[in-house]
Protein backbone atom coordinates (compact mmCIF):
# COMPACT_ATOMS: atom_id res chain seq x y z
CA UNK A 1 0.00 0.00 0.00
CA UNK A 2 1.33 3.37 -1.12
CA UNK A 3 1.24 5.81 1.86
CA UNK A 4 1.37 9.70 0.51
CA UNK A 5 2.05 12.29 3.59
CA UNK A 6 0.69 15.59 3.14
CA UNK A 7 4.07 17.86 3.74
CA UNK A 8 6.72 16.83 5.83
CA UNK A 9 6.89 14.07 8.45
CA UNK A 10 8.80 11.84 10.14
CA UNK A 11 9.46 8.36 9.95
CA UNK A 12 10.87 5.77 12.65
CA UNK A 13 13.89 4.43 12.20
CA UNK A 14 12.38 1.47 10.66
CA UNK A 15 11.25 3.44 7.97
CA UNK A 16 7.50 3.31 8.73
CA UNK A 17 5.99 6.54 8.27
CA UNK A 18 5.08 8.10 11.94
CA UNK A 19 1.65 9.70 12.68
CA UNK A 20 2.47 11.91 15.08
CA UNK A 21 -1.02 12.99 16.66
CA UNK A 22 0.65 15.93 19.03
CA UNK A 23 1.70 17.09 15.44
CA UNK A 24 -1.95 16.88 13.99
CA UNK A 25 -3.50 18.29 17.30
CA UNK A 26 -1.19 21.53 17.18
CA UNK A 27 -3.01 21.68 13.45
CA UNK A 28 -6.15 21.14 14.08
CA UNK A 29 -6.49 23.58 17.37
CA UNK A 30 -4.58 26.21 15.24
CA UNK A 31 -7.02 25.70 11.94
CA UNK A 32 -10.05 25.99 14.66
CA UNK A 33 -8.47 29.28 15.93
CA UNK A 34 -7.98 31.01 12.10
CA UNK A 35 -11.85 30.28 11.36
CA UNK A 36 -13.03 31.41 15.08
CA UNK A 37 -10.71 35.06 14.21
CA UNK A 38 -12.26 34.98 10.66
CA UNK A 39 -15.66 35.08 11.83
CA UNK A 40 -14.80 37.93 14.68
CA UNK A 41 -14.87 35.76 17.64
CA UNK A 42 -17.96 34.41 18.35
CA UNK A 43 -18.14 32.80 21.29
CA UNK A 44 -18.01 29.08 21.37
CA UNK A 45 -18.43 27.31 24.46
CA UNK A 46 -17.75 24.40 25.75
CA UNK A 47 -18.70 23.21 29.19
CA UNK A 48 -16.78 20.33 31.25
CA UNK A 49 -18.42 18.58 34.16
CA UNK A 50 -15.87 17.14 36.59
CA UNK A 51 -17.15 14.69 39.72
CA UNK A 52 -14.66 14.21 42.43
CA UNK A 53 -11.05 14.39 43.03
CA UNK A 54 -9.69 11.80 40.66
CA UNK A 55 -6.23 13.04 39.87
CA UNK A 56 -6.14 12.09 36.19
CA UNK A 57 -9.62 13.32 35.25
CA UNK A 58 -8.83 16.56 37.12
CA UNK A 59 -5.63 16.39 34.80
CA UNK A 60 -7.51 15.48 31.85
CA UNK A 61 -10.16 18.30 32.10
CA UNK A 62 -7.73 20.95 32.81
CA UNK A 63 -5.75 20.21 29.62
CA UNK A 64 -9.24 20.46 27.55
CA UNK A 65 -9.74 23.23 29.23
CA UNK A 66 -6.67 24.86 28.38
CA UNK A 67 -6.92 23.91 24.61
CA UNK A 68 -10.28 25.31 24.26
CA UNK A 69 -8.89 28.22 24.93
CA UNK A 70 -5.75 27.89 22.66
CA UNK A 71 -8.79 27.35 20.04
CA UNK A 72 -10.55 30.70 20.88
CA UNK A 73 -13.20 28.97 22.48
CA UNK A 74 -14.88 29.99 25.74
CA UNK A 75 -14.44 27.28 28.77
CA UNK A 76 -17.22 27.12 31.32
CA UNK A 77 -16.27 24.37 33.88
CA UNK A 78 -18.16 22.76 36.97
CA UNK A 79 -16.82 20.59 39.48
CA UNK A 80 -18.55 18.90 42.65
CA UNK A 81 -17.09 17.01 45.20
CA UNK A 82 -16.57 13.16 45.30
CA UNK A 83 -19.42 13.01 47.76
CA UNK A 84 -21.92 14.48 45.00
CA UNK A 85 -25.44 12.95 44.84
CA UNK A 86 -26.78 11.58 41.82
CA UNK A 87 -29.64 13.92 41.71
CA UNK A 88 -26.91 16.83 42.38
CA UNK A 89 -25.22 15.75 39.25
CA UNK A 90 -28.15 15.44 36.94
CA UNK A 91 -28.88 18.90 38.11
CA UNK A 92 -25.78 20.40 37.11
CA UNK A 93 -25.74 18.92 33.73
CA UNK A 94 -29.71 19.42 32.86
CA UNK A 95 -29.03 22.84 33.50
CA UNK A 96 -25.95 23.46 31.23
CA UNK A 97 -28.14 21.41 28.37
CA UNK A 98 -30.81 24.05 29.18
CA UNK A 99 -28.61 26.78 28.66
CA UNK A 100 -28.66 28.62 24.84
CA UNK A 101 -24.76 30.13 25.29
CA UNK A 102 -23.16 26.62 25.92
CA UNK A 103 -22.71 24.75 22.94
CA UNK A 104 -20.87 21.68 23.72
CA UNK A 105 -20.78 19.69 27.62
CA UNK A 106 -18.33 16.71 28.57
CA UNK A 107 -19.23 15.02 31.34
CA UNK A 108 -15.94 13.32 32.66
CA UNK A 109 -15.85 9.67 33.19
CA UNK A 110 -15.80 7.83 35.20
CA UNK A 111 -17.75 9.35 37.76
CA UNK A 112 -17.27 8.26 41.33
CA UNK A 113 -18.78 4.85 42.72
CA UNK A 114 -22.15 4.74 43.45
CA UNK A 115 -23.37 7.02 40.13
CA UNK A 116 -25.01 6.15 37.12
CA UNK A 117 -23.45 7.83 34.22
CA UNK A 118 -25.89 6.76 31.66
CA UNK A 119 -28.84 8.86 33.45
CA UNK A 120 -26.62 11.83 33.22
CA UNK A 121 -25.48 11.34 29.74
CA UNK A 122 -29.40 11.09 29.06
CA UNK A 123 -29.55 14.48 29.99
CA UNK A 124 -27.07 15.88 27.32
CA UNK A 125 -29.18 16.86 23.64
CA UNK A 126 -27.64 15.41 20.64
CA UNK A 127 -26.41 18.48 19.52
CA UNK A 128 -24.28 19.39 22.64
CA UNK A 129 -22.87 16.23 22.49
CA UNK A 130 -19.41 16.31 21.76
CA UNK A 131 -17.98 13.28 23.11
CA UNK A 132 -20.23 11.07 20.97
CA UNK A 133 -21.30 9.24 23.86
CA UNK A 134 -24.72 9.23 23.99
CA UNK A 135 -27.14 6.22 22.15
CA UNK A 136 -28.73 9.08 20.37
CA UNK A 137 -24.98 10.01 18.86
CA UNK A 138 -24.74 6.17 18.06
CA UNK A 139 -27.92 6.07 16.52
CA UNK A 140 -27.31 9.17 14.46
CA UNK A 141 -23.73 7.44 13.33
CA UNK A 142 -25.43 4.24 12.72
CA UNK A 143 -28.35 5.47 10.67
CA UNK A 144 -25.92 8.43 8.89
CA UNK A 145 -27.44 11.52 10.29
CA UNK A 146 -25.69 14.56 11.01
CA UNK A 147 -24.48 14.50 14.84
CA UNK A 148 -21.36 14.32 16.64
CA UNK A 149 -19.09 11.12 16.26
CA UNK A 150 -16.66 9.90 19.36
CA UNK A 151 -13.37 11.85 19.30
CA UNK A 152 -11.26 8.72 19.76
CA UNK A 153 -12.36 7.23 16.60
CA UNK A 154 -13.00 10.07 14.98
CA UNK A 155 -9.11 11.18 15.56
CA UNK A 156 -8.16 7.83 14.07
CA UNK A 157 -9.77 8.83 11.00
CA UNK A 158 -8.16 12.53 11.22
CA UNK A 159 -4.48 10.52 11.50
CA UNK A 160 -5.45 8.39 8.33
CA UNK A 161 -6.18 11.19 6.35
CA UNK A 162 -3.50 13.37 7.25
CA UNK A 163 -0.82 10.88 6.56
CA UNK A 164 -2.60 9.85 3.12
CA UNK A 165 -3.16 6.59 3.82
CA UNK A 166 -5.66 5.09 1.59
CA UNK A 167 -8.99 3.66 2.29
CA UNK A 168 -11.04 3.09 -0.73
CA UNK A 169 -11.07 -0.84 -1.33
CA UNK A 170 -8.72 -1.45 1.27
CA UNK A 171 -9.18 -3.81 4.15
CA UNK A 172 -9.12 -2.57 7.64
CA UNK A 173 -9.29 -4.81 11.14
CA UNK A 174 -10.32 -3.16 13.91
CA UNK A 175 -9.83 -5.28 17.13
CA UNK A 176 -11.92 -4.00 19.98
CA UNK A 177 -15.95 -3.88 20.20
CA UNK A 178 -16.57 -1.40 22.62
CA UNK A 179 -19.04 1.14 21.97
CA UNK A 180 -16.53 4.08 22.77
CA UNK A 181 -14.27 3.08 20.18
CA UNK A 182 -14.30 -0.39 18.38
CA UNK A 183 -17.87 -0.13 17.01
CA UNK A 184 -17.88 3.00 16.02
CA UNK A 185 -14.40 2.91 14.34
CA UNK A 186 -15.81 0.25 12.40
CA UNK A 187 -18.85 1.85 11.06
CA UNK A 188 -16.38 4.82 10.65
CA UNK A 189 -14.15 2.72 8.21
CA UNK A 190 -16.78 1.28 6.03
CA UNK A 191 -19.11 4.34 5.59
CA UNK A 192 -19.63 5.84 2.14
CA UNK A 193 -16.25 8.11 1.18
CA UNK A 194 -14.51 6.02 3.12
CA UNK A 195 -15.30 2.82 1.55
CA UNK A 196 -13.17 -0.16 3.55
CA UNK A 197 -13.78 -3.57 3.77
CA UNK A 198 -13.87 -3.65 7.82
CA UNK A 199 -13.83 -6.99 10.00
CA UNK A 200 -14.30 -6.72 13.71
CA UNK A 201 -12.25 -8.51 15.88
CA UNK A 202 -12.22 -8.96 19.72
CA UNK A 203 -10.71 -11.24 22.43
CA UNK A 204 -12.66 -13.85 22.04
CA UNK A 205 -11.27 -14.12 18.20
CA UNK A 206 -8.93 -16.82 18.41
CA UNK A 207 -5.05 -16.32 18.12
CA UNK A 208 -4.69 -18.05 14.86
CA UNK A 209 -7.80 -16.43 12.92
CA UNK A 210 -6.40 -12.95 14.77
CA UNK A 211 -3.25 -13.01 12.85
CA UNK A 212 -4.53 -14.47 9.67
CA UNK A 213 -7.41 -11.83 9.71
CA UNK A 214 -4.58 -9.09 10.38
CA UNK A 215 -1.84 -9.99 7.88
CA UNK A 216 -5.02 -9.34 5.09
CA UNK A 217 -5.57 -5.90 5.97
CA UNK A 218 -4.14 -3.06 5.09
CA UNK A 219 -5.45 -1.04 8.19
CA UNK A 220 -4.88 -2.48 11.26
CA UNK A 221 -6.74 -0.67 14.31
CA UNK A 222 -6.37 -2.18 17.92
CA UNK A 223 -8.32 -0.76 20.73
CA UNK A 224 -8.53 -3.99 23.19
CA UNK A 225 -6.98 -2.60 25.86
CA UNK A 226 -4.33 -5.70 25.84
CA UNK A 227 -0.77 -4.72 26.56
CA UNK A 228 1.37 -5.43 22.86
CA UNK A 229 -1.12 -7.74 21.54
CA UNK A 230 -0.38 -6.90 17.85
CA UNK A 231 2.96 -8.03 16.99
CA UNK A 232 5.07 -8.36 13.96
CA UNK A 233 3.39 -11.72 13.06
CA UNK A 234 0.19 -10.09 12.62
CA UNK A 235 1.34 -6.97 10.20
CA UNK A 236 1.49 -7.29 6.46
CA UNK A 237 4.63 -5.57 5.32
CA UNK A 238 3.24 -1.55 4.50
CA UNK A 239 -0.36 -1.72 6.25
CA UNK A 240 -0.99 1.07 8.64
CA UNK A 241 -1.14 0.18 12.30
CA UNK A 242 -3.19 2.39 14.63
CA UNK A 243 -2.73 1.94 18.38
CA UNK A 244 -5.43 2.85 20.68
CA UNK A 245 -4.73 0.44 23.34
CA UNK A 246 -3.63 1.97 26.93
CA UNK A 247 -2.40 -0.65 29.74
CA UNK A 248 -0.64 0.09 32.35
CA UNK A 249 2.33 -2.29 33.44
CA UNK A 250 5.64 -2.55 35.24
CA UNK A 251 7.13 -1.06 32.46
CA UNK A 252 4.74 1.63 32.40
CA UNK A 253 2.02 3.10 29.70
CA UNK A 254 2.41 0.68 26.90
CA UNK A 255 -0.27 0.11 24.12
CA UNK A 256 -2.06 -2.88 22.01
CA UNK A 257 1.13 -2.33 19.15
CA UNK A 258 4.48 -3.73 20.16
CA UNK A 259 5.90 -0.62 18.79
CA UNK A 260 9.62 -1.81 18.14
CA UNK A 261 8.44 -5.03 16.15
CA UNK A 262 6.20 -3.37 14.42
CA UNK A 263 7.30 -0.52 12.56
CA UNK A 264 10.30 -2.02 11.16
CA UNK A 265 6.87 -3.79 8.83
CA UNK A 266 4.63 -0.95 8.94
CA UNK A 267 4.51 1.12 6.08
CA UNK A 268 2.34 3.89 9.07
CA UNK A 269 2.44 3.74 12.39
CA UNK A 270 1.06 5.40 15.71
CA UNK A 271 3.48 6.10 18.84
CA UNK A 272 2.37 5.63 22.10
CA UNK A 273 2.21 7.99 23.67
CA UNK A 274 1.84 11.20 20.67
CA UNK A 275 -0.49 9.10 18.68
CA UNK A 276 -4.31 8.34 18.80
CA UNK A 277 -4.74 10.15 23.10
CA UNK A 278 -3.90 13.84 21.33
CA UNK A 279 -6.14 13.59 18.83
CA UNK A 280 -9.05 13.04 21.09
CA UNK A 281 -8.97 15.96 22.43
CA UNK A 282 -8.38 17.42 19.03
CA UNK A 283 -11.60 16.17 17.82
CA UNK A 284 -13.82 17.17 20.85
CA UNK A 285 -12.63 20.76 19.85
CA UNK A 286 -13.50 20.33 16.81
CA UNK A 287 -16.58 18.59 17.95
CA UNK A 288 -17.40 21.69 19.55
CA UNK A 289 -17.26 24.13 16.69
CA UNK A 290 -19.50 21.34 14.83
CA UNK A 291 -22.05 22.00 17.70
CA UNK A 292 -22.13 25.98 17.56
CA UNK A 293 -22.87 25.22 13.75
CA UNK A 294 -25.62 23.08 14.67
CA UNK A 295 -27.29 25.38 17.25
CA UNK A 296 -27.07 28.56 14.59
CA UNK A 297 -24.46 30.03 16.89
CA UNK A 298 -21.80 30.07 14.15
CA UNK A 299 -21.64 30.70 10.27
CA UNK A 300 -22.35 27.54 8.32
Amino acid sequence: MTITPTGEYERTAGGAVLMDGIRLRGEIIAGLRATIDAAGNPPVCLATVLVGDDRPSQLYVANKRKLAGEAGMVSVHRELPNDATQAEVEAVVAELAGDPTVHGILCQLPLPAGLDPEPVLALIPPEKDVDGLTERSMGRLVRGLPGHVGCTPLGVMRLLERYGVPTSGKRATVIGRSTLTGLPQMLLLGRKGVDCTVTLAHSRTPDADMVEVCRQSDIIVACAGQARMITAAHVRPGAAVIDVGVSRTEAGIVGDVDFDAVQAIAGAITPMPRGTGPMTIACLLENTLSAARMQGAFPA
